[in-house]
């Protein structure tokens, strides 16, 4: 039997669900061939990417913006644990601070105890038996209704974005808002668009063949990281529209706006218990999901350490898992601008500054080291340093500010640790920036460094902030270099060519075949669109598994093979036995 098939068709503005009844086996064989033919036409939700708001001065959205910082500014806002309909709190007390001023307490939240997640989890599994039959369109119109809802309450994801994780407005716009909504469109429409297909019936008057996805048995563990309010949204949806459970662990760093956007999902009809939201310590979190039979998969984006250490402990606990988890993981890099003689330096420049110090070098695909010719340099170095000296660096709240402030004390203190030893290589020179104050936020200056060896650790090693370093090679030692850049990092994140030539474009690009799960030619390392440019890497990037592509959404689904037989089988002897 067959349940849940669903058509969505768009008509203007609004969505006409039609729903296919039912089918039993006694059905006859042209209502089989009717359910056949209509699975394979049925109509695709058609996503579109969200419009950016510009806020420009005496613009609608920035009034808007204003008046929805208004009710967080200077304020703590409490963020309970939430399981099923109840919310917990825990005598672990935590503090997330604002990066540009961490004396400000943006939200008070609570760490959950191990048996408080093995709470979460029952109430996981509890809550997964009627999400998972639901059609697939009942559950996709909850998330659809979710965007709708982030599109309507826009200030408030981006104003709890901005204050607490220092993102300046248009960060926040094209963050929280823009590439959330993407997400939840999108991550529909491939929905739809995996589970169309049915297998091949020759003879439907004899047997009809069919499949039916069905989510996990189990549940999922959604890992957060704090750069991306986009990500803390999509890591639990994403697994939740196909059909399964998740509990939700939001970034330290990024609970209120985490929280924000949880709070819409379930405004939106997302039934309680089919995601958790449970703020914990990383370790007890750890330890306590994956020692659960009932773990289904790992849908992480993070250090790449901690990914290791997350999957050591599920290849030791394979033995009492019910099904071999899945595993998804996202984890950074160390990317690269590779700039060729016949490059044009102005898209070298620009793209280099936005790539670099954007989001203060805090996005996964953040420019991190440049190849550039000699006969370039001096042009491109010249123009670099007058930008630098135009970017003004200070809270997110001042329209002006291109630069904020690092996320917390722990990344100051790593991103400092690779300028002082700048400062004191001979082969490294901070040519722009270097100073480090955190005296009221953790403020970081955009800084450029120039480097005579290009296998220096600054090279290779993640350093995730305004920080960029530059290796300057002869002109004439093009492929050299490139074998240097091939095989300096351990990353295969993003990466970017930088060439008219139309020849080198060729070659270059090959070359970098498999340096980049994301790749640029003539742009900037970092900006990928969900739907346009689908995001992942490989090597110590990660699992490659594309979020905002047409593949994602196949990780979340266990599909089921059904053949059903109408005609009575009589005989047991081969055709070829007979005489």
């Amino acid at each position: 039997m067959i349940y849940g098939f669903c058509i969505l068709k768009r008509k203007m503005s609004s969505i006409t669900i039609l729903s296919l009844r039912r089918i039993s086996s006694s059905t006859n064989t042209r209502h089989w061939s009717a359910l056949h033919s209509t699975l394979r036409t049925m109509s695709i939700y058609n996503a579109v990417n969200e419009p950016l708001l510009e806020y420009a001065p005496g613009s609608q959205e920035r009034r808007d913006i204003e008046k929805a910082l208004q009710k967080y500014i200077g304020k703590t806002i409490d963020v309970p644990i939430v399981i099923g309909n109840e919310e917990i709190r825990t005598a672990q007390v935590r503090k997330q601070v604002a990066p540009f001023d961490h004396k400000w307490a943006v939200a008070t939240y609570y760490y959950a105890t191990p048996d408080i997640i093995n709470k979460a989890i029952e109430s996981n599994l509890k809550a997964r038996a009627d999400w998972e039959k639901r059609p697939l369109q009942e559950r996709c119109n909850i998330f659809l209704k979710a965007a709708e809802l982030i599109s309507k309450h826009r200030m408030d994801v981006i104003a709890t974005t901005m204050i607490g994780q220092a993102k300046n407005i248009w960060q926040a716009e094209i963050d929280a808002a823009a590439e959330l909504i993407d997400f939840l469109k999108f991550n529909v429409m491939f929905a739809q668009k995996t589970t169309q297909y049915q297998p091949l019936s020759p003879t439907p008057n004899v047997t009809m063949n069919s499949m039916s996805y069905r989510g996990l048995e189990g549940f999922w563990a959604a890992v957060c990281p704090f750069n991306f309010t986009a990500i803390g949204g999509n890591l639990p949806m994403a697994p939740a529209i196909m059909g399964n459970v998740a509990l939700w662990k939001p970034s330290d760093t990024a609970v209120l706006s985490n929280y924000t956007v949880y709070k819409l999902y379930r405004e939106a009809g997302l039934p309680p218990g089919v995601i958790n939201f449970i703020p914990a310590d990383g370790p007890c979190f750890g330890d306590t999901v994956l020692a659960s039979p009932d773990f289904a998969g790992l849908n992480f984006t993070g250090s790449v350490s901690t990914f290791k250490t997350l999957w050591r402990q599920i290849a030791q606990n394979i033995d009492i898992y019910k099904n071999f988890p899945r595993i998804i993981g996202e984890c950074g890099g160390k990317n690269m601008h590779f700039v060729h003689p016949s490059a044009d330096i102005d898209s070298v420049v620009t793209g280099s500054i936005r790539s670099a110090f954007e989001y203060n070098g805090q996005k996964c695909s953040a420019l991190s080291r440049m190849y550039v010719p000699q006969s370039l340099w001096p042009q491109i170095k010249s123009r670099m340093l007058s930008i630098v000296k135009e970017i003004k660096v200070g809270s997110p709240l001042d329209r002006e500010s291109f630069v904020t402030a690092v996320i917390d004390d722990k990344a100051f203190s790593r991103i400092k640790s690779y300028i002082e030893h700048a400062k004191n290589s001979s082969n490294l020179a901070v040519i722009a920036g270097g100073n480090c104050d955190d005296s009221k936020g953790y403020f970081i200056d955009p800084t450029i460094i120039e480097t005579k060896d290009p296998f220096d650790k600054i090279m290779q090693e993640e350093i995730f902030g305004p920080v960029v370093t530059v290796y300057v090679y002869p002109d004439n030692q093009v492929l050299e270099t490139v074998q240097i850049a091939q095989k300096t990092s351990p990353y295969a994140l993003t990466g970017a060519i930088f060439a008219q030539d139309k020849a080198a474009k060729e070659e270059l690009t090959e070359a970098f075949r498999f340096c980049a799960g994301n790749f640029y030619i003539n742009d900037k390392s970092t900006g990928s669109i969900v739907g346009q440019q689908p995001f992942g890497g490989a090597r110590l990037s990660g699992t490659n598994d594309k979020a905002g592509g047409p593949f994602y959404m196949a990780r979340f689904t266990s599909p089921l093979s059904i053949k059903e037989t109408f005609v009575s089988q009589k005989a047991w002897r081969y055709p070829s036995m007979e005489n």
